[in-house]
């Protein structure tokens, strides 16, 4: 045949669902725990991660998709049985190609397919880390460098997270920044550590530092303060350093602690005067 991409016997039911949806558990050696099956599949899948996974397909042969069977681990993904060989696809992947029993590929055709699989396991990677909170480019650069991705990988899937807005360091930056200042009670230096650290350009981080309102960083800070100077005992000046230098580990500046020192008393002498 000389299609890359032809198609051998098909089977009459061409379904997804009908090629096994469930796990086969009909050969199961029922002497091992769950655990040490799961523990096994996962050691299987790493071994076949680090080795080319088509290397003992051979060249030049149509290539016939014998059984199907869903994994266990990863999840979302398909063993696809070749006679004996075997390759491990995302179920995205599988569809996109119709990967069915009775389907017939090429050994390059499969090399196409298996980069594929390559991107979209790292794309669905992504997806799951983003969807417990919003990340920055390089912390999913360094997620998908954890588990093994290489530089072209990942480098190809945060281009497209940006192209599709999933990943934005300046819009990462300034929700972060509004969301410390109001919830935190955390100062700008210790916001611009923590965006240094995620990776965050500095562009955007002093951006984001910008658009934070004086007042109510000021306001927190004076909340802060009243809150730690009444929780410390001691004479006047002893309570104002310690109130001094647990506002500045929170991250404010020196200027800002001094105005909130100077809020604070101002609040605490027109309570006195009220009384």
């Amino acid at each position: 045949m000389n299609n890359r991409y032809s198609w051998g016997r098909k089977q009459k039911k061409r379904e997804v669902s009908n090629t096994t949806n469930e796990p086969n558990e009909s050969n199961e050696n029922h002497e091992y725990s769950t655990t040490s099956k799961e523990q096994q599949w996962e050691q299987e899948e790493e071994l076949e991660d680090r080795a080319d996974p088509l290397e003992h397909f051979p060249e030049h042969e149509e290539l016939e998709i014998t059984g199907v069977e869903q994994a266990r681990w990863p999840r979302l993904h398909y063993k696809l049985f070749f006679g004996e060989l075997k390759l491990v696809v995302h179920e995205d992947v599988m569809i996109k190609y119709r990967m069915l029993k009775g389907y017939s590929f090429t050994k390059d055709a499969l090399r196409d397919i298996m980069a594929a699989n390559k991107l979209q396991a790292a794309y669905a990677s992504s997806i799951n880390y983003l969807s417990y909170r919003s990340r920055t480019r390089t912390e999913v650069a360094r997620k998908l460098k954890e588990k093994g991705h290489d530089e072209h990988v990942i480098e190809t899937t945060l281009e497209r997270l940006e192209q599709e807005k999933l990943i934005d360091d300046h819009l990462f930056a300034e929700q972060w920044a509004r969301q410390r200042v109001r919830t935190q009670k955390k100062g700008k230096v210790w916001i611009r550590q923590e965006l240094r650290q995620k990776g965050v350009q500095p562009a955007h981080i002093e951006q984001a530092l910008g658009e934070i309102d004086e007042d109510e960083e000021l306001v927190s800070a004076t909340m802060l303060a009243r809150k730690k100077w009444n929780s410390t005992s001691g004479e006047w000046l002893d309570k104002k350093r310690k109130t001094m230098a647990y506002l500045m580990r929170r991250g404010y500046s020196s200027d800002l602690v001094r105005r909130a020192l100077a809020a604070m008393e101002e609040q605490n002498q027109m309570e006195e005067e009220n009384d």
